[in-house]
């Protein structure tokens, strides 16, 4: 059947939106306003209907395919807003069409299906932080503002992959200037990887976050995941690759008196704070089981780590004695669910190639918790938490936390649902510095736009 025929056919679906088509532009290079068929080929590309060539050509005059013209019955078909008289022959065309439209209407469906198989989510939040203790201050700054747009696309490469990205802008409201490209407001490339399932095996390749990213593991980590999550409740992971670890970036600095760390070498790296320190890109391994069971669940961890960063320190009682290369770090975590209100969940963690400051442990007890899409809900939570620096690979806490080498304390916090996908998050932390036994005091405030 020659195009032709197919723009004379389709012309009388637009008859009644004609008037529209002169506002539209002209997407094909080989379709002159002067053509008696302009006006449907520009609606129906519009609407789309039709598509023509990648090179923006049209090609009126090639022959098609009664597939091709299936296909663009069915895009017809699926248009909501027809006329009667244009719903008439597009009737006519479906029937002329019956046969390709039922033996192409899998294939049909998956086209619209891969036509929106990209899915993109994100938050946007403001960050406010205030130090209320002598030493605990960033860059001489007693409080801090921050600006955060997070983008999370999410690509389906298939029934069993996808492919899956976060990429952050990050900028802070009391520097007119920026020290690094993190702080700057450039959209920086977080975490990429390709995800797998096949039935209760999923599988990563790329640069995503460590399982315990709740405990003692935030921080992306470059490598191949394997999971079993069987309906049984039973779980198992285990990962290798490399980290960029904070952990060892520490101890590549020695500790000053005034708590903040002096660079031990040229290879050097800025972090968000304006702490200038080594590079330590450590070699990174995990594996561990979990169980999920009614209203109980549990896991154990043990993640390897081995970097230059561990035995280059030069501070006494900051990490080893024998001054090794290693962190090994065995974690457990569970908790447990008393009401459909009132929830526990701690964990304890431990480096066993460690000396000092090698123990970390918070016992957290829930009530409720502000849910994004329910406009009023609201949780809150008491905690007492005590983190060694050494027992981390990257810590996700924000007001007891393992500033210098690890605070211990109180945490009271809560969140609230002010709007629908709109989150206020507020911590406050009473405790001490491990090291100087000085009272430590912080307050974190959140509020999360997400989308």
């Amino acid at each position: 059947m020659k195009k032709t025929l197919v723009s004379a056919l389709t012309a009388a679906l637009v008859v009644g939106a004609a008037s529209t088509t002169f506002a539209a532009a002209n997407p094909f290079s080989d379709v002159p306003a002067d053509h008696w068929a302009y006006d449907a080929v520009t609606q129906l590309a519009n609407d789309g209907v039709i598509e023509g060539y990648g090179d923006t050509s049209f090609k009126g005059d090639k022959n098609i395919t009664r597939y091709e013209m299936a296909q663009m019955v069915a895009k017809a078909m699926a248009k909501t807003n027809v006329g009667g008289n244009d719903k008439a022959l597009i009737d006519k065309l479906a029937a002329e069409f019956a046969d390709e439209l039922n033996n192409l209407g899998v294939r049909v469906s998956n086209l619209e299906r891969n036509a929106d198989k990209v899915a993109w989510h994100g938050t946007a939040e403001y960050t406010f932080q205030h130090y209320m203790t002598e030493g605990n201050a960033v860059d001489s700054k007693d409080s801090r503002n921050n600006l955060l747009i997070r983008l999370q696309p999410n690509a389906e490469i298939n029934n069993h992959w996808h492919v899956r990205a976060r990429l952050d802008a990050n900028t802070f409201l009391d520097e007119d200037s920026s020290k690094n490209a993190e702080d700057s407001g450039n959209v920086a490339l977080k975490r990429v990887w390709a995800e797998g399932a096949y039935g209760a095996w999923n599988y990563k390749v790329g640069k995503f976050g460590a399982p315990d990213d709740d405990t003692i593991t935030d921080t992306p980590f470059s490598g191949a995941e394997a999971s079993y999550n069987p309906a049984s409740g039973l779980n198992f992971v285990v990962g290798a690759g490399r980290v960029n670890s904070p952990a060892a970036l520490m101890h590549e600095s020695t500790l000053k008196s005034d708590g903040s760390y002096a660079n031990n070498s040229s290879d050097t790296t800025t972090t968000a704070s304006g702490t200038t320190e080594n590079d330590a890109t450590a070699n990174y391994q995990y594996i561990g089981a979990g169980f999920q069971k009614s209203k109980i669940w549990g896991a154990a961890r043990w993640h390897h780590l081995n970097a230059n960063g561990f035995n280059n320190t030069t501070t006494k009682n900051s990490y080893s004695d024998s001054k090794t290369d290693e962190a090994n770090i065995w974690l457990l975590k569970g908790g447990y669910t008393f009401t459909k209100n009132v929830a526990f969940k701690g964990f304890y963690a431990q480096n066993h190639d460690a000396d000092y400051y090698n123990k970390a442990g918070s016992a957290e007890l829930d009530y409720k918790g502000a849910q994004a899409e329910n406009q009023g809900s609201y949780g809150l939570w008491v905690a007492y938490r005590h983190f060694g620096r050494n027992a981390f690979v990257a810590s996700p806490w924000d007001v007891i936390n393992i500033d210098n080498h690890g605070e211990k304390g109180w945490e009271i916090g809560g969140n609230y649902a002010m709007f629908k996908n709109t989150i206020l998050t507020l911590r406050y932390g009473d405790g001490k510095d491990l090291a100087t036994d000085k009272n430590v005091k912080n307050l974190f405030g959140r509020v999360n736009f997400l989308f």
